[in-house]
């Protein structure tokens, strides 16, 4: 099994940084985020990390996730992984919370639910489920550069948890999070932790 599963949050962008759902839409970071993707790259490689020599790396392949793991200084070991992708949220795609909201006349909760013409909340936990199924394999430690919706979905699934209880794991741009054991049970070591952009 893997030894740590370190997840890290793409930095800003336009859209994270106004609060809109951004899933397919394929948009750079904003000089803030790369900013914070270096700031994440020199923690990394100081202790306790020393650049993670034998991590196996993979990524989102939208530019958002490819480019902070470039920035950090994991581009040449990343392998692109579809499953990394953000939820996509169909219909709601570069709306705010508020605005689908006030669109749908109700009290709208992703994690309640779920999105239209979009990834279900099943479609997203299959996904997790195979990003989790292959990290528990791998025989050391595993680096992923994804996105705010699936890595707390990723959290969940990784804890034995069905996708609502995501809502309860907030994640900041830029943030990193690791997955690991104990006494044989998976557990969460760090989650949310963004002391490098302090």
């Amino acid at each position: 099994m893997a030894a740590r599963i370190l997840l890290v949050r793409h930095g800003k962008t336009e859209w994270s940084s106004a609060g809109r759902h951004t899933s397919r839409t394929d948009l750079p970071l904003l000089d803030e985020g790369r900013r914070d993707a270096r700031r994440l790259g020199e923690r990394l490689a100081r202790e306790p990390w020393n650049g993670l020599p034998d991590a196996e790396v993979r990524t989102s392949p939208l530019s958002r996730a490819r480019e902070t793991c470039e920035i950090a200084g994991f581009g040449e070991r990343a392998e692109e992984w579809d499953a990394l992708r953000e939820w996509d949220y169909g219909a709601y795609e570069g709306l705010t919370t508020d605005r689908i909201r006030e669109d749908t006349g109700t009290d709208w909760f992703i994690w309640r639910d779920g999105v239209v013409d979009g990834e279900s909340m099943r479609q997203v936990a299959e996904r997790a489920d195979e990003v989790v199924e292959w990290a528990r394999s791998a025989d050391r430690d595993v680096l992923l550069f994804a996105h705010g919706h699936f890595l707390r979905v990723l959290g969940a699934r990784w804890l034995g948890y069905e996708t609502p209880f995501g809502a309860c794991l907030s994640l900041s741009a830029a943030s990193l999070s690791v997955l690991g054991w104990a006494y044989g049970m998976p557990a969460v070591s760090r989650w949310n932790d963004t002391g490098h952009l302090d």
